[in-house]
């Protein structure tokens, strides 16, 4: 084996440097008897015929599944490529950024729950470490939230083909690809409201062994990573959605068949530390997952061909989205994510629907006596290797 020794040629000029402009060259030199091999290595560039830091802004943009191929082109590129670690902290010194969709998806055929994350640029899917004991984890009831610094957690859930809820809390830092495990929640708890306010994790409700019905709630100080009880639910309560809205978490137990009863919702102050009744409208009309875009409720209806509308605040009632419903490739169940002017709905398989969402102001259409919205599709097939996959939760994260 080749020992390997720092050139004293020129100083070393370290990945995300402020000197990389200057398209420095990386100086690793193997020991040799053939100090002409050693010097060719020396000068050969990452990328024949550019300049290094355009080579490095290069390769730093590959999608990350190829990252393994291409670290084995030769060994500048393994310096670069062969960690992810490394790789995400140089696009942040560098600031470059994606946007990556977060999917919790069960496999059929490995019978357990993966994470799989679609490049939003490159439109290129890739996998991330495994969550711990994933193996013997049931895809349904975990709450996963993405935290101000862009980190995902995941907390409470079930044990799969059992009724055994969990209090693990999880955090999956995307710079250094991998999770770690946080303070527990304080009462084990699946199927629960759960949101971001402030600087604090919000839970509440959900159920524990037996099916029992929680009012119990909850919340992180992310600054102290301690759970801390706070006021009980008005009543115990399963979560079939939940959202962050003007500041406050609002809570769904969903409509349930025959479809006789009108479905409960409750929303919490946090500055008030109160909890009262969701209004009549947003409660009667919150019927699929949603997503809060721009300050606005966004639901896709589960129960009228999966079109979209937007809840009114003015006039507690929701107003359909102009456009086509999500696309017939994507079929039940589905999860809804998004931020700003987008939304993506994943469905059976991982075939993914992108829609670019855009409002007409009422002072661009006076005739009208609210904001309107309009939404546009893209549909994305997954690979054929995504088969046999349903999602569970999607989120989206940027890295």
């Amino acid at each position: 084996m080749n020992r390997v020794k720092i050139s004293s040629h020129s100083p070393v000029q370290k990945l995300g440097h402020s000197q990389l402009s200057s398209s420095p060259k990386f100086k690793l030199a193997a020991v040799s008897s053939q100090s002409s091999e050693a010097q060719s290595m020396e000068s050969s560039p990452l990328i024949p015929g550019l300049p290094d830091d355009v080579a490095i802004s290069c390769l730093l943009r590959l999608p990350v599944r190829s990252l393994p191929n291409c670290s084995s082109v030769c060994r500048q590129w393994r310096q670069l490529l062969g960690s992810r670690e490394r790789f995400f902290t140089q696009r942040k010194l560098r600031g470059l950024s994606s946007s990556w969709l977060f999917v919790l998806a069960f496999d059929r055929c490995a019978g357990k729950v993966q994470w799989r994350v679609l490049d939003l640029s490159l439109l290129s899917w890739h996998t991330i470490p495994a969550m711990p004991h994933s193996d013997r984890l049931s895809p349904h009831g975990l709450r996963c939230l993405v935290l101000p610094d862009g980190a995902l957690l995941a907390c409470g859930g079930a044990v799969a083909g059992t009724d055994r809820s969990l209090d693990m809390v999880l955090r999956f830092d995307l710079q250094k690809d991998r999770w770690t495990s946080m303070n527990r929640l304080l009462t084990s708890r699946r199927f629960f409201a759960a949101g971001l306010i402030g600087g604090a994790v919000y839970a509440a409700g959900g159920s524990v062994a037996d099916l029992a019905e929680l009012d119990s709630a909850e919340f992180l100080d992310l600054c102290g990573g301690e759970w801390r009880p706070m006021p009980s639910m008005l009543s115990n309560l399963v979560a079939y959605d939940s959202a962050v809205l003007d500041e406050k978490l609002m809570v769904t137990e969903g409509w349930t068949w025959p479809f006789v009863f009108s479905p409960r919702g409750l929303s919490y102050d946090p500055k008030a530390e109160s909890w009262s009744q969701l209004p009549t409208g947003l409660r009667e009309g919150w019927t699929g997952p949603s997503v809060v875009l721009g300050g606005h409720l966004f639901v896709i209806c589960e129960h009228e061909n999966l079109r979209m509308k937007v809840y009114d605040k003015e006039s507690d009632d929701w107003e359909a989205v102009a456009g086509s419903p999500v696309p017939r490739k994507i079929s039940k169940p589905f999860s809804v994510g998004g931020e700003n002017h987008r939304i993506c709905v994943v469905g059976r398989d991982l075939h993914t629907a992108i829609g670019e969402v855009k409002r007409s102001d009422r002072e661009l259409l006076p005739e009208r006596k609210k904001a309107s919205f309009s939404v546009r599709w893209l549909v994305h097939d997954a690979p054929q290797s995504l088969r046999g996959s349903t999602p569970s939760t999607a989120l989206l994260l940027h890295g």
